[in-house]
């Protein structure tokens, strides 16, 4: 399936996030703390450093390399150590319950959206709002549109939303999400 993502405003960081479901769970993964761009661009850097993105290979690295590797200029997260470590606990749980295999969150036993986002709420690092973004990015944007995905992944999967990384498809759709973000933190310090 031929998808083109443009999360990251960077061509070769948004090929990997288009055709690569780990790059895009671990991209989900560093999103917090730092620019969206940022965080979505880390997998690139991973390719980068240790080759081909392999939730086994991850898994079984030593941690201290593997946070070497996530900490080498420019890091990956403003905090490198302990996302190295949700990196590889993440990969570690794919191995153990997907056999290294992300699509299958999605796709075994062709589950509806309530149960892929009970799967994607199980991942270490994954809370209930990052799932339930998580859920209407794979379906805005990566076609896997199980029968209710849209109500699983609640305001997130509005199809006029901007709200979310799920809804970047360009630089305006990203300053509309951005404005969004800005005017919802702006509310929060109202109350």
């Amino acid at each position: 399936m031929s998808r083109t993502l443009h999360l990251t405003q960077n061509a070769e960081a948004d090929a990997l996030l288009s055709e690569d479901p780990l790059a895009l769970l671990l991209g989900m993964l560093l999103d917090q703390q730092i620019p969206m761009e940022k965080a979505f661009s880390g997998p690139k850097v991973l390719v980068e450093r240790i080759g081909a993105l392999d939730a086994h290979r991850i898994a079984a690295m030593d941690p201290e390399e593997f946070a070497a590797v996530c900490a080498t200029p420019p890091a990956i997260h403003r905090f490198p150590g302990s996302m190295a470590k949700r990196v590889q606990a993440l990969c570690a749980y794919l191995v153990e319950t997907y056999e290294g295999d992300p699509e299958r969150i999605w796709t075994e036993g062709e589950p509806d959206g309530a149960r892929v986002l009970a799967r994607l709420k199980a991942l270490p690092g994954y809370g209930d709002q990052k799932a339930r973004i998580f859920l209407a990015l794979l379906g805005k944007q990566w076609q896997v549109t199980p029968e209710g995905w849209r109500e699983a992944a609640g305001a997130y999967g509005d199809p006029d939303a901007r709200r979310s990384i799920a809804d970047v498809l360009d630089q305006d759709t990203l300053e509309e999400v951005r404005a969004w973000k800005k005017q919802q933190k702006a509310a929060a310090k109202q109350k």
